[in-house]
């Protein structure tokens, strides 16, 4: 793209098409024009443009048929209609459809350039925040892993310690502990960082489909099949394939995966002859790895082949002091996209948060304050801002403690002596969060032989 942008005109009368294509060459857009309709749907298949700007009625294709086939197909891009049969009907209907504006004939060039800049304006605001949201991501020229734990610290330095080896990596973890992110990590320090880096999610699509979306088809392939397809494992060639949720694959996608693997070729849905590919392949599963290849959910053979590294991403509940560092990496990320002013986060709302277990890790902990910052009124997240359940910890996880599952009792003493650990002893304070007053908190203590601490603060 040119630095104002790229524009298809498109008017079967040829002065129409000349003066506007003269003219918006002349501020500096590059320009695509044409006086065929069909013509240009050829034009949007093979090139990309940010703004198309058309006559309404012509022959065989017309305005509608464009505008129709870009909300279809392509909608990043805007287009504005130009007519001289101007209706109010046929104004309100092409708003309807998605046009960015409307213009009739005969026109004003000045109007046209407004029109055209005010678009452009549109588009690049869409970018800039679309641009943003990755920065906040963590993706923007690099890859952020947010820890300040340990043993993530150890994980860290072993992952940036084999990304540049090219060796295929298998990562495991609970559900929303950021074992894409991690992957991300590997690419984003391999010398294949400026190849692709392509994701695929082996639990979220059949054996047919996941076949297509990761070995493509050749035209005819089947009933659909118009025209060739690459699939990802040709698309990543030069990058990083991440395969998550491996042991979702079925066993014969497994043996097809396991070629590829070995033999560094693809062969398309259809085709007869093979594809070199040069990808490196990283590998997750939210199972245990060994559980799902004793039972058979994961081939043994591909599970050699994949595991040269393996890193095992611990839970949430298990690096708790990374926990309000998540939590105010999300409340900017979140403050920042919906335009709030939420810059703190309560001591009682940041002591809720560092006891819950979050059985969905990261990704819970996220969602968290996400839904917060949408419901603050004010500069500070607070209790009142988290979920109910969280709130009145009516949800809990509860891992196994020496082996065995803890008793009820256990857990109200722990519990209450972390809270008072927080609330530094102050027992109003201590009292409020667990939801009790003073004098049934005093019961629990002399019954638990705790350390009371303050009564007041």
């Amino acid at each position: 793209m040119t630095e104002l942008g790229k524009l298809l005109i498109v008017d079967d009368e040829k002065v129409a098409l000349k003066n506007l294509e003269h003219v918006m060459k002349k501020e500096g857009y590059a320009v695509t024009a044409t006086g065929s309709g069909a013509q240009a749907l050829a034009y949007l298949e093979k090139e990309s443009f940010d703004l198309v700007l058309t006559d309404l009625r012509m022959e065989k294709v017309d305005g509608m048929q464009i505008l129709k086939k870009c909300r279809e197909s392509y909608p990043d891009i805007e287009v504005i209609l130009i007519t001289g049969y101007a209706t109010l009907d046929s104004a309100v209907e092409s708003m309807k459809q998605g046009a960015f504006y409307y213009i009739a004939k005969p026109f004003r060039l000045d109007e046209v350039r407004k029109v055209v800049h005010e678009a452009m304006e549109k588009i690049r605001l869409r970018r800039e925040n679309r641009l943003l949201r990755e920065q906040l991501e963590g993706m923007q020229g690099r890859v952020r892993i947010i820890t300040q734990d340990a043993q993530m610290l150890r994980l860290l330095d072993l992952a940036r310690q084999i990304a540049p080896t090219d060796c295929n990596v298998l990562i495991s973890g609970e559900s929303g502990t950021g074992k894409e992110l991690f992957a991300r990590f590997i690419h984003h320090h391999s010398q294949r960082q400026g190849g692709p880096f392509l994701a695929v999610n082996c639990g979220a699509f059949n054996e047919e489909l996941l076949a297509n979306e990761l070995f493509g088809h050749m035209k005819g392939a089947y009933t659909g099949a118009q025209a060739d397809k690459p699939g990802l494992l040709e698309a990543a060639s030069g990058g990083s394939l991440f395969l998550d949720e491996v042991t979702e694959m079925s066993p014969a996608m497994q043996v097809k995966l396991l070629r590829v693997v070995q033999e560094r070729e693809v062969l398309r849905l259809g085709a007869t002859r093979s594809i070199t590919v040069d990808v490196r392949f990283i590998a997750a599963t939210n199972r245990d790895i060994q559980e799902a290849v004793k039972n058979g959910a994961l081939r043994q053979d591909l599970y050699f082949r994949l595991n040269v590294v393996a890193l095992q991403v611990p839970p949430l509940a298990g690096r708790r002091e990374d926990i309000p560092l998540l939590a105010y990496h999300f409340l900017k990320k979140y403050a920042a996209i919906m335009k709030r002013e939420v810059n703190e986060i309560a001591f009682e709302a940041l002591a809720l948060l560092k006891g819950y277990d979050y059985p969905g890790n990261v990704r819970e902990l996220e969602n968290i304050i996400e839904r917060g910052v949408a419901i603050a009124t004010g500069p500070v997240l607070s209790p009142a801002h988290l979920p109910d359940d969280l709130r009145e910890l009516a949800i809990r996880t509860f891992r196994r403690k020496e082996g065995r599952l803890p008793s009820l009792e256990e857990q109200e003493r722990e519990y209450i002596q972390w809270v008072l650990q927080e609330t530094r002893g102050n027992q109003t304070l201590a009292a409020q969060i667990l939801g009790i007053d003073r004098v049934s908190l005093w019961r629990k203590l002399k019954r638990y032989r705790l350390e009371g601490g303050e009564e007041g603060g």
